[in-house]
């Protein structure tokens, strides 16, 4: 027995301990000896086997099939993050009908405008830009100026078009492998996306990088980065890159800031100040 399986099997067993019978529609009894639902009611209710049931519980049963899990989650009534937990604890893909949210929200306009001294943008799942403020785009480019495919951040990497950000070839390396791992997480949590799914078709037919590094099936996060940007009249800016991730919504908000004291944050600074950058938001 796995420790994952033993971990699944006493996961089953706490949700079906915590339910009563009147919440899911049966008729309580007095004899019962302990709390929760009987493995024979949690059966009936998921449509499954008693015995099956009872291996699943053990953590002696094969991987249950998504079609199982989606009964014991409605069985059970599990909220949606204990589902995407069981789903998880089964080492199976969530199916997740949510769409992707492409639109930020006005508060999340509201959060980007108000760094206004700071580059700051926001990225959808399938790293399409969707939003900006002005010292964002003094600082990388007006992303106006592209076509709206040459602005997702995946693409532009893998098809080398030109950007102002120097990396050695060891951080390119590190760069690549990180967004191909954080795309294939997406890809996990949105199957159904025919965006998503394009994307990376395109991607694995212009990019053989692309394409051997998501052959490795690597899953992980992109959520920071320490940047060198070349700045056309500035030089070189040594930033921090912060992505934090919204958490109902999966959209990515990214603030570059330059360490109190630098050179890089006098510039910042001063960029700012010239240029009358006002708050204010270019989507």
């Amino acid at each position: 027995m796995t420790a994952t399986f033993s971990e699944f099997g006493a996961t089953l067993r706490s949700w079906r301990d915590r339910l009563t019978p009147e919440a899911v529609g049966l008729r309580s009894s007095a004899r019962r000896r302990a709390p929760g639902l009987r493995r024979q009611e949690v059966a009936q209710l998921a449509g499954v086997s008693l015995d099956y049931l009872v291996q699943l519980e053990q953590g002696r049963a094969i991987v249950p099939s998504p079609q199982v899990l989606a009964a014991l989650a409605r069985a059970l009534r599990l909220s949606e993050t204990e589902r995407i937990h069981l789903f998880q604890l089964a080492g199976q893909l969530v199916p997740d009908g949510r769409r992707i949210h492409d639109t930020p929200p006005d508060s999340l306009r509201r959060l980007v405008d108000q760094l206004s001294a700071s580059p700051a943008a926001v990225y959808d799942v399938r790293w399409n830009l969707v939003a900006w403020n002005k010292m964002w785009a003094a600082v990388v480019g007006d992303p106006l100026d592209r076509p709206e495919r040459e602005r997702n951040l995946v693409w532009r990497n893998f098809t080398g078009l030109p950007v102002r950000i120097l990396r050695s070839y060891q951080e390119q390396a590190q760069y690549d492998e990180a967004l191909v791992a954080d795309l294939r997480s997406s890809f996990g949590r949105y199957p159904a996306d025919s965006r998503l799914a394009q994307l990376i078709a395109d991607l694995r037919e212009v990019s053989p990088r692309f394409c051997a590094l998501w052959q490795a099936h690597r899953v992980g996060v992109y959520d920071q980065e320490r940047k060198t940007i070349e700045h056309p009249e500035l030089g070189l800016l040594h930033l921090d890159c912060e992505i934090l991730t919204a958490h109902r919504s999966d959209l990515r908000v990214a603030v570059f800031t330059a360490a109190p004291g630098t050179e890089s944050a006098r510039q910042l600074d001063a960029l700012y100040a010239t240029s009358s950058l006002q708050p204010d938001m270019a989507s």
